[in-house]
């Protein structure tokens, strides 16, 4: 380093900075939580989570209660043994002054119950840093823990104590409650997501056989709590995971085992099950933690399996005419198992916990599943016999899946050496520095080549058909020309022999398809392709989906583009807002801008409410009308037939619901008594009613309350006679409303005076230009990184979506199809 290039500020003894408390974890939370986005905001809750889940591997917990609240706050509920609150003798006489054993779990880091070997035998949080660092990294947390008959409360601020010890209380309750609300200075995404933290305790219930979770988003319209709890523990995960695919047998291999290592107990447990697709699925877990990068447990299991199966299959002589060598990968094709261990020190790759270490765990697990599976093949034949076929079939595919890829290098542009002629390729050769647009048709090829940065991106256009690899072996899917291509452009192979991450041509993969079906559709086709075949490109992050607009508006020379109905309707109201004054009728003092905004979000509650009443088939102007005539609104309709009824409170409905199970109960007997031929009744499900929940009680008095401030009702929405605002223009008109609809319509129709508004149906008819501006320039574009939080719900979704089973996407049609937003017929 030359003297101009050395730091002018002075390096000594001052220059050291010594960190207190859980300063460390604030200054650096990357190194404890992973990130400060959607990943590490979500760890938080499993910290807490994992902290309860080891009270019920220690057999003192039963249920855990999560439920995120409207603020964003969570909560997190065991009724397990508590947080001890007494004095902490050693650290008392550190600080010289009463320290209680919850504080210095909350605010000291390395601090648990998990170093001492009596607590907890096997525990999920060894480092001694988890609620500790929710605690550090929270805006605010209350920790109330019920002990001996108290309600024991202290709550903390960004790591630190904000009130002491206190009693609030007596109570018959037993365990601990934590609510937190994440520091908004630290993170930059807030917005829990409900969906990954429900599939993450479903696992929870999977793994630890009897423990109930429940789980409730009180951020919804219509909150409901969630109970998750499995008696069948990891037999019912595998059954869970298989449901939408077709098992070669029932029920899944169970195997079981305890072990005592030099440093503890060890538990083994393991359910596997064949199906009849193409893929290996293990899910491997030790003390509840997902370790997906798999470790010595797992390299055990597979040894045994292979080993297992191909004693049996030479002992009983079950391939003797095969031609072709069965390898441990063709024993695994369609296999789902899941593995969950549990010792006292397991060592992990660092704080994320992605893969095990402990080497003693790979031969203790070699040696119990090598002994039960051996029983089971020799007490089930059927079952050897099925799985031995099934592995055969998957070497002889191999092998000729193996020649195809020999010959389409040889003949075709699979070969790294020739490039597909519709790439156009980019002059950067340094992959970080590259990306790839994949866009459907030379219709959206066009634009994208003309309006691209040809430095560092690349267009590929895919044309024709491209194949659904859920239902395909890679044979098949080395022959689809549209995959070929794909292959072809990014250079790293496919498949587990020819794969090589290295070779990887472009760091950024973007998919850009048309805001419309066919677009979702050849998308989905993609990322499963991805999915299944390059799985290591999502797990690095590598794939990301282009957001193009949906509109462009122009005002006064300006343009704006717009990519959401939702976000158009939202600029439309505020274009419309900004022209006019809104005020009651009969108020000269216009409402404020905040104001006007309450007043439409409060229209806004109402709009959805009818849509979701009018999806299910019933009159939200009917259910406005009963409610202005009896003061009440209807929370349910029971209808038979095309006969209905208002039902308007929950003890009404279970009422009805009581006298109609009696009901059908004495047709049964009545039947059953007549049936003197023996044959079996079948109900008569004309005689049943359905119910359908049209809004929660909850719900209507939040909306009744918003309405009551601007001196209306809900009815007001459609039905009005009385006048509620008026509305002045620029040339000092007022225009009367009765009807809030009516408004919401004014305001938009005055909000597209004066624009133009232009809809994209494709990225076909977008100009060069337009399309650099909103979708390819790195400086405005908007992408989705496409990542895999969760394992078990991407697989499950993949198979419910793109498998062979249909009733299960039917299901799910059915289940959402009164909750769809953006439906594209």
């Amino acid at each position: 380093m030359t003297s101009d290039q050395r730091s002018d500020v002075e390096y000594s003894a001052h220059s050291i900075t010594v960190l207190e408390g859980l300063q460390a974890v604030r200054e650096r939370p990357g190194m404890y939580i992973g990130d400060t986005q959607f990943s590490g905001l979500h760890q938080l809750v499993y910290e807490v989570v994992d902290n309860c889940i080891d009270e019920a591997m220690a057999g003192w917990c039963t249920m855990i209660h999560v439920t995120l609240h409207e603020d964003n706050s969570v909560t997190i509920e065991d009724n397990g043994r508590g947080i001890p609150v007494g004095r902490h003798e050693q650290e008392s006489k550190k600080q010289k002054r009463d320290v209680s054993a919850l504080e210095v779990v909350m605010t000291i880091l390395h601090a648990g119950g998990k170093f001492d070997k009596e607590s907890y035998k096997v525990s999920g949080g060894l480092h001694g840093v988890g609620v500790s660092c929710v605690n550090a990294l929270s805006k605010s947390m209350r920790v109330d823990v019920y002990q001996e008959g108290r309600t024991y409360v202290m709550e903390f601020a960004k790591g630190k104590v904000a009130s002491p010890l206190t009693v609030e209380g007596m109570t018959k309750k037993k365990g601990t409650r934590v609510t937190f609300v994440p520091d908004d200075t630290i993170f930059t995404f807030l917005e829990f997501d409900a969906v990954t933290l429900s599939n993450r305790l479903r696992e929870l219930a999977f793994l630890n056989k009897g423990v109930k979770i429940l789980f409730c988003d009180e951020r919804e319209s219509e909150p409901k709590e969630v109970s998750f709890k499995y008696s069948g523990g990891i037999v019912s995960f595998v059954q869970y995971l298989n449901e939408n695919k077709d098992p070669l047998f029932e029920p899944p291999i169970y195997i079981s085992g305890k072990r005592m290592l030099h440093d503890g107990p060890f538990e083994f447990e393991m359910a596997m099950q064949w199906n009849q697709s193409y893929s290996e699925i293990i899910y491997p877990f030790v003390n509840n933690i997902s370790t997906r990068h798999g470790g010595t447990h797992v390299s055990g299991f597979s040894a045994a399996l292979t080993r297992s199966l191909n004693q049996y299959i030479k002992q009983h002589q079950l391939l003797k005419n095969m031609k072709v060598a069965i390898t441990g990968e063709d024993m695994r094709e369609g296999l789902t198992a899941v593995l969950s261990i549990k010792l006292a020190q397991p060592q992990f790759e660092g704080q994320t916990k992605q893969k095990l270490g402990n080497s003693e765990v790979s031969s203790v697990v070699q040696q119990l599943v090598g002994e039960e599976l051996t029983i089971f093949l020799g007490e089930h034949p059927q079952v050897a016999k099925m799985v031995a076929e099934k592995a055969a079939l998957a070497a002889q595919a191999r092998e000729a899946s193996r020649k195809a890829r020999e010959l389409t290098l040889r003949k075709t542009a699979l070969d790294s050496g020739r490039l597909p002629g519709k790439l156009s390729d980019c002059q950067e050769k340094d992959p970080a520095k590259c990306e790839i647009y994949i866009v459907e048709g030379d219709s959206a090829g066009g634009p994208a080549k003309m309006g691209r940065d040809r430095r560092f991106q690349a267009i590929l256009p895919v044309r024709g058909k491209i194949l659904n690899v859920e239902k395909s072996r890679l044979q098949k899917v080395l022959q689809n020309e549209a995959i070929g291509i794909v292959i072809s452009a990014l250079g790293c192979g496919i498949g587990a022999d020819n794969f090589n991450l290295s070779k990887l041509r472009y760091h950024r993969i973007i998919l850009m398809t048309d805001a419309d079906v066919d677009g979702s559709h050849i998308r989905t086709l993609l990322l499963t392709f991805f999915y299944r075949h390059m799985p290591d490109l999502i797990d690095r992050s590598f794939i990301y989906i282009a957001q193009p607009p949906l509109y462009r508006v122009t005002r006064k020379k300006k343009s704006q583009y717009i990519h959401t109905e939702k976000e158009m309707d939202s600029y439309l109201l505020s274009l419309g807002v900004g022209d006019v004054q809104v005020r009651l009728h009969g108020n000269e003092e216009p409402f404020s801008q905040e104001g006007v905004k309450t007043l439409l979000k409060m229209i806004s509650e109402i709009e959805k409410l009818m849509v979701g009443i009018e999806r299910k088939g019933v009159s939200f102007q009917e259910c406005l009308s009963l409610y202005k005539e009896h003061g009440h609104f209807p929370l349910y309709y029971r209808m038979r037939h095309d006969q209905g009824e208002f039902i308007y409170s929950e003890e009404e409905m279970i009422s009805l619901q009581e006298e109609e199970k009696e009901q059908l109960e004495e047709g049964v007997a009545s039947s059953t008594s007549a049936d003197e031929g023996g044959e079996e009744f079948v109900e008569d499900l004309s005689m049943k009613f359905t119910y359908l929940e049209l809004c929660s009680k909850e719900r209507w008095e939040r909306i009744h309350t918003q309405c009551s401030q601007f001196s209306c009702s809900p009815s007001h929405y459609l039905i009005g006679s009385t006048l509620l605002f008026e509305v002045s223009d620029d040339e000092g008109n007022r225009i009367p409303f009765c009807i809030l609809k009516d408004l919401v319509e004014y305001l938009k129709l005055k909000g597209r005076e004066g624009i133009e508004v232009q809809r994209y149906k494709g990225l076909g008819e977008m100009n060069p230009d337009q399309l650099w501006d909103t979708t390819m320039d790195p400086s405005k574009r908007t992408l989705v990184q496409v990542t895999m939080a969760d394992g078990v719900a991407a697989d499950h979704m993949f198979t419910m979506l793109m498998g062979d089973k249909v009733s299960p996407r039917r299901q799910f049609i059915e289940a959402h199809a009164l909750s769809v937003t953006n439906l594209d017929i």
